[in-house]
């Protein structure tokens, strides 16, 4: 019975251990974040102001 125990409480640490990990590295899904990264995104595509003669 104890070693049953082992087991669930390590497949229970495993499981809370992925769950938290998924949550901290998943991408924000609102509309502003997806606003901020297309702005980012066109503004590492635009050619350089700086372009001298």
């Amino acid at each position: 019975m104890s070693n049953l125990l082992y087991l669930l409480a390590a497949l229970s640490l495993s499981v809370v251990g992925s769950v938290a990990l998924w949550y901290r590295h998943r991408k924000p899904r609102s509309l502003e974040y997806g606003v901020d990264e297309f702005q980012r995104e066109l503004k590492a595509l635009s050619p350089d102001r700086r372009e001298s003669d």
